[in-house]
């Protein structure tokens, strides 16, 4: 029989910051359990264009809710990656949530499953009375807890504390592993199914950017008009300020598909700006330098005239 294909690996951030915080705080590798559901999502691709039409698809998605993180290895299995049923089916009796498959963390190794690793996943996989229902699904479907989560660091001292971290999911009909995407999710579980993708399909809506002309054929224009010329005249005014020969006109060009063959004007109205902020900050300095100047003459002039007064 085919193993289900699971689509990817859900958990919540506070949940991955949380394992993150506890393996970084152990004192050596250690591993542990996952706990959660799988369920099946349907998601769609929701496009902003009413002409569309949206397909929507179930994924098997596993989510983790929860965690138990051991002290040291070894924790549930022994040196051969053989599962400890007995003490594997006492500690899964304390949690809500069933088991859907287990963690390893590990110091400057290869972000890689290593054998005994790949050996417990299969035991732990393969454990009678550990499989857990699939929800909104047939009764009769189960699933495994065949999931296999992997955090290392890397193999060179960093300067910022860094952790690798890659999720597996073994394939029982293939004894393999089967990379699975994390999905590091913010939002409640309701809105899950509807935030799977989003294809931007309507264009940008035109922007004019022309400047216009007075002309006799323009004198009966309404008073609207009239005061958007008078706003991009204002405009032009402020940008000759900025950037001599730059025209409001030619900012049309630089939207649109042939913004590309006008770089040049932007790259020389970024020149023109840098050399007249040059000049401003040269200005403030000497004018600064006055400042301080004759803010030392008046000093001078305040301490000869307290000193005649204290001589009469």
């Amino acid at each position: 029989m085919d193993d289900l294909a699971l689509h990817k690996l859900a958990m919540s951030g506070p949940t991955i910051a949380s394992m993150i915080q506890r393996l970084s705080s152990s004192a050596a590798d250690v591993d542990g359990l996952l706990f959660g559901h799988v369920t099946y999502v349907a998601s769609s691709t929701l496009p902003d264009d009413d002409s569309a039409q949206s397909s929507p698809d179930s994924q098997l998605v596993a989510t983790v809710s929860g965690f138990l993180c051991f002290p040291s290895l070894l924790s549930f299995y022994d040196s051969l990656g053989r599962v400890d049923s007995s003490r594997l089916s006492s500690i899964t009796h304390l949690n809500h949530e069933p088991l859907i498959g287990w963690f390893s963390s590990r110091r400057k190794t290869p972000l890689r499953p290593s054998m005994r690793e790949f050996c417990v996943t299969r035991s732990l996989s393969s454990t009678p009375n550990l499989s857990l229902p699939i929800q909104n699904s047939d009764p009769d479907s189960l699933f495994p807890p065949s999931i296999f989560l992997l955090f290392t660091t890397p193999l060179q001292d960093q300067f910022i504390q860094t952790h690798q971290y890659r999720a597996l999911h073994f394939q029982s009909s293939r004894t393999c592993f089967n990379p699975l995407s994390i999905d590091v999710v913010n939002i409640g579980p309701a809105f899950r199914g509807h935030y799977g993708s989003f294809s931007p399909t309507s264009e940008l809506p035109f922007l004019s950017c022309e400047l216009r002309s007075s002309t006799p054929m323009n004198e009966d224009r309404n008073e609207e008009t009239s005061i958007g010329m008078k706003q991009t005249e204002k405009d032009q005014s402020l940008l000759d300020t900025c950037a001599e020969g730059m025209h409001v006109g030619r900012l049309s060009r630089l939207i649109g598909p042939e913004a590309t063959n006008y770089s040049a004007g932007i790259e020389d109205l970024y020149e023109k700006m840098l050399l007249k902020t040059e000049s401003l900050a040269r200005l403030v300095e000497a004018s600064s330098a006055k400042v301080l100047e004759q803010e030392n003459l008046n000093s001078k002039l305040r301490y000869k005239v307290a000193k005649s007064v204290g001589v009469e």
